[in-house]
């Protein structure tokens, strides 16, 4: 006889079959062009997990999935792909049915499809192996806290096989879709990435690496590398008028600053910071938006009425090197500039 604890246990371990995503958007399709949606599920049961039956909502779903069993722990993916012979919107679905539990998990792929699919009318200067793309860095500016924003990179096939792009190395405040999950040659598609900034720790400038590859696995190069920076913002929803009157005021010289080599290897230049308002300015955060810049502040704290130095070197060589435009960016306690970027051109 099995105790109840003994039974709790078993269940515990049984298969469970997780879907990371559950719904993929394609998004426009062209007619007579079929399109694929990959799911990656994962068996979270210690036990292995059988796939017995995948039924799909119609005839024009084909189907790939592991025949064999998967291990308790181990990920796998599912591939629908949709033969696209009918126009307009389209939502079609797969039950996948297994040892997992006695009811089916679904999956759904959805889009539209078009007799012409509008293309993407920029360029692709951008070479990541056989896949072209219409940039190499993304700026999430003035977020606030708790918001959401998305950015999109436009990609292209330039090669003579189908691709399966990602975005590598992904931190945990963004994520990422690729549309469509795989790629023909001389197709286009797009991925959206998404910036979670509750999980943004600190205000101002936050950066990061993330790297476009061809296919899952690849080796993470600099070549492959797309550079991401956001900003975010202190808030000051809460403040009233009349706090408002005795606030600080940030008053600069310049927003911009013009560096003359004039074939020297460094230079410097100068902008100047007044307080104009009631109460102490505070600037929270002095940073860099690239290499070859190095800053250094006279007071990071005036009262009213004082003033202060920014001092910014710029190095030649590692500015030929930089990545992304040089600027540096200040946050502060003045709630009608929270944050100033100081523009730097050279020549």
């Amino acid at each position: 006889m099995i105790s109840l604890a003994a039974m709790t246990a078993l269940t515990a371990s049984a298969q469970r079959l997780e879907v990371d995503k559950e719904t993929v958007d394609c998004g426009s399709v062209a007619y007579d062009s079929p399109v694929t949606a990959v799911f990656e599920l994962r068996n979270k049961g210690l036990r292995k997990l059988k796939i017995d039956d995948v039924r799909t909502s119609c005839g024009c779903i084909g189907v790939d999935y592991p025949k064999g069993e998967v291990p308790g722990g181990e990920t796998f993916k599912v591939r629908l792909t949709y033969d696209a012979r009918q126009l307009g919107r389209f939502y079609k679905q797969a039950a996948i049915y297994s040892n997992a539990s006695d009811e089916p998990v679904y999956l759904t792929m959805r889009g539209v499809v078009l007799a012409e699919v509008e293309g993407y009318t920029g360029n692709y200067p951008f070479e990541f192996g056989d896949l072209r793309a219409n940039t190499n860095e993304l700026e999430f500016d003035d977020v606030n806290k708790g918001d959401t924003p998305e950015l999109e990179i436009r990609i292209r096939n330039a090669g003579t096989k189908t691709l399966r792009p990602n975005l590598m190395h992904l931190p945990s405040y963004l994520s990422a879709a690729v549309t469509p999950a795989e790629l023909r040659p001389g197709h286009e598609g797009r991925i959206s990435v998404t910036l979670n900034s509750a999980e943004l720790h600190d205000y101002g400038l936050t950066q990061t690496s993330v790297y476009l590859a061809n296919e899952p696995g690849e080796k993470v190069s600099q070549d492959k590398e797309i550079q991401v920076s956001s900003v975010l913002l202190p808030g000051f929803d809460g403040m009233t008028d009349e706090v408002r009157k005795f606030a600080p005021k940030m008053k600069i010289s310049a927003d911009s600053l013009l560096i003359d080599f004039e074939g020297k290897s460094k230079k410097k230049g100068s902008i100047e910071i007044t307080n104009t308002g009631r109460t102490a300015l505070k600037i929270r955060s002095l940073q860099m938006f690239t290499g070859g810049l190095k800053v250094t502040l006279g007071k990071r704290e005036l009262e009213a009425g004082e003033s202060t130095t920014l001092k910014i070197t710029a190095y030649r060589e590692q500015l030929a090197k930089a990545h992304g435009r040089p600027r540096v960016l200040m946050i502060t306690n003045d709630p009608d500039r929270p944050k100033v970027v100081i523009k730097i051109k050279t020549k």
